[in-house]
């Protein structure tokens, strides 16, 4: 049977959203899967990055670790995990220019039936993690990806997380997530891989 094919886009600023996506790549391994890790990149440059204290720091070396998603990326999967932290109770415009670049292979109706599912971290409590996951079901919708949520499939849970996908608060980054959120994140990798397979797997042949 051929290895499920995972792809996790993210953005993340202070680690935070990086530690899930790191996860749940985590998990789509252990479940057989073949991983790409890609971080979207900033639409703002240098001097605007330099007005907040670590940004510009963090996002080189991130970027030194992690390609830039391409169209190539999203043609390739069967599964795509996006990940993105709370801007103003929704997705971050840096991770949103990725996903509205996918329009060429919308139209060619390359997406349609590809796995999908989200994750997310937020600074404050209450600072929107389930209204932004929310927000990425609607262009997951119109790309045609199968949404998969996380539901209460694992004991982990019952612990952190949300049933839309793994989340984390940071606390204005003073928290990293714990190992209750990290393990939400691997069964949300494990999860999608799992889904994944059952509608892409090749079914190995049986000799009669």
């Amino acid at each position: 049977m051929k290895k499920s094919k995972i792809l996790i886009v993210f953005y993340s600023r202070n680690n935070s959203t990086e530690m899930l996506a790191k996860a749940i790549a985590e998990g789509a391994i252990e479940a057989g899967a073949e991983v790409r890790l890609r971080r979207a990149r900033e639409l703002v440059g240098p001097d605007v990055m330099q007005q907040v204290p670590g940004w510009l720091e963090n996002a080189n070396d991130m970027n030194a670790q992690y390609p830039a998603p391409t169209e190539a990326d999203a043609e390739w999967a069967d599964a795509i995990v996006f990940g993105t932290p709370t801007r103003f109770g929704s997705i971050s415009s840096e991770l949103k220019a990725y996903i509205d670049g996918l329009g060429g292979l919308w139209f060619q109706g390359k997406l349609n039936g590809k796995v999908g599912s989200v994750f997310g971290s937020t600074s404050s409590m209450h600072g929107g993690n389930e209204s932004t996951l929310l927000s990425i079901y609607t262009p997951m919708a119109h790309l045609g990806l199968i949404i998969v949520p996380l539901g209460y499939a694992d004991a982990a849970m019952f612990k952190a997380g949300t049933p839309y996908g793994a989340t984390h608060v940071s606390r204005l980054d003073s928290v990293k997530p714990d190992e209750d959120h990290l393990a939400v994140a691997r069964f949300q990798g494990r999860r999608v891989t799992s889904v994944a397979r059952a509608l892409h797997g090749e079914v190995e042949a049986v000799e009669a």
